[in-house]
């Protein structure tokens, strides 16, 4: 299967105050409907009366976390990407929010990929963060914040690395 073959024709709502962000995920995901919003009301009204398969949110310059309230109450799944808010603290708030994935807008060109993997772990039955931690493993995040960037929330994180492993190993157990 091609990598864009489970893209193909899905609608995405992609929202960032910087549209050079928007024209760059509309490139990359080209084999994709992109709707583009630079801000919040614009993009509310768009989650609140269309029909989306993913939802890319910018966290800082749009709201993005009532936004991804409201794609939650769609069961819309919503990838945070940020330049501003790449920190410890935002992405263990947009886990516990509900996204389904965090990416910094330096790792953009990451975004078919990662869009395929999480309609791969929706098959499959597994944590749509499990292909994440393989895409950007912690040493990614070590690098950036440094070796203890997960001490302050030690337990959350603990909990978090096992329950994707916890569901991984049972779905390769039952294929």
């Amino acid at each position: 299967m091609s990598e864009s073959s489970l893209l193909k024709g899905k609608r995405i709502l992609a929202v960032d105050d910087e549209t050079d962000i928007l024209q760059v995920l509309e490139e990359l995901l080209w084999m994709c409907e992109v709707v583009k919003a630079t801000g919040f009301e614009e993009a509310k009204m768009l989650l609140e009366n269309d029909k989306f398969d993913f939802a890319i949110l910018d966290i800082m310059g749009v709201n993005g976390y009532a936004l991804l309230d409201i794609a939650n109450s769609k069961n819309l799944n919503a990838v945070m990407l940020t330049a501003h808010a790449f920190t410890p603290e935002h992405l263990a708030r947009s886990i516990k929010k509900g996204a389904v994935s965090y990416i910094p807008k330096e790792e953009i060109t990451s975004i078919t990929p990662l869009l395929e993997d999480i309609l791969n772990a929706e098959k499959n039955g597994i944590s749509p963060w499990a292909p994440w931690e393989k895409r950007l493993p912690s040493s990614y995040f070590e690098e950036r914040w440094g070796a203890a960037w997960q001490d302050k929330n030690k337990e959350f994180w603990n909990k978090f690395l096992a329950g994707i492993r916890d569901k991984r190993k049972r779905s390769d157990k039952s294929n």
